[in-house]
């Protein structure tokens, strides 16, 4: 129970405080899994991410990835070091060097894949599909509603 909880026990846990919570909840669980197979969770999606976009470059896998360009290289060349992913030299420009998945990278991917699935499953256990479909919806609705910087959030 949270402290405004405490003074006003009727009164409801904000929105944003479950998200988090939630958020917290699903990074551990993902910390755990991926763990197991050497990678942190940033690490786990920057897989994921050039496994549905092969030949991205460092900064354009740091953006799809959520982290500074910075914090890409870095990462790029911790996942080269671990053999998971390969950078090749982009033929059209010399200063680009094109990242993709090795074989250990997919097969480490799809073994996190395979618990990640497991863990989304137990989240949404108990909910109904039609309510799953309109978490979903309700959830991008959210994002869309805070990326936008001159917002309908001022409706």
């Amino acid at each position: 129970m949270t402290f405004a909880e405490e003074e006003h026990p009727a009164r409801l846990a904000r929105t944003t405080y479950l998200v988090k919570q939630l958020e917290l909840a699903i990074r551990a669980g993902l910390d755990a899994i991926v763990g197991e197979f050497g990678v942190t969770a940033l690490q786990y999606t920057a897989l994921s991410v050039l496994a549905r976009h092969p030949g991205l470059s460092a900064a354009q896998m740091a953006q799809r990835s959520f982290v500074s360009p910075q914090a890409g290289n870095e990462m790029v060349k911790i996942l080269e070091r671990k053999g998971l992913i390969i950078r090749t030299p982009d033929p059209a420009n010399r200063h680009i060097r094109r990242i993709n998945l090795t074989a250990v990278g997919r097969a480490v991917l799809a073994e996190c894949d395979i618990r990640i699935d497991r863990l989304e499953a137990r989240m949404l256990d108990p909910l109904e599909p039609a309510d799953v479909e309109t978490l979903r919806k309700a959830l991008g609705a959210c994002v869309l509603s805070l990326a936008d910087p001159g917002g309908r959030s001022g409706k």
